[in-house]
């Protein structure tokens, strides 16, 4: 089982929407990555709405650097 504590948190900023739900984020690393990330649980509950441009807060799991879960937004 995985812990809490084995996710990387990042800050991240959305630069496409996607169906479902889905985000592609650039992660501020020298590279610019971008992974491909889902939206959390809470934020749908609440109707949280994301859009391109906005910067978010994103887990990240050590096994796959590829996805993420995006579990705050900035302004």
């Amino acid at each position: 089982m995985a812990k809490q504590d084995d996710k990387f948190t990042m800050e991240a900023i959305v630069v496409e929407a996607l169906p479902n739900a889905m985000f592609k984020v650039r992660l501020p690393n020298e590279q610019q990555t971008e992974i491909l990330a889902y939206v959390s649980g809470k934020m749908r509950k609440h109707y949280i709405r994301i859009t391109p441009g906005d910067t978010v807060t994103v887990e990240m799991s050590p096994y796959d650097l590829t996805k993420g879960r995006i579990t705050f937004r900035g302004r």
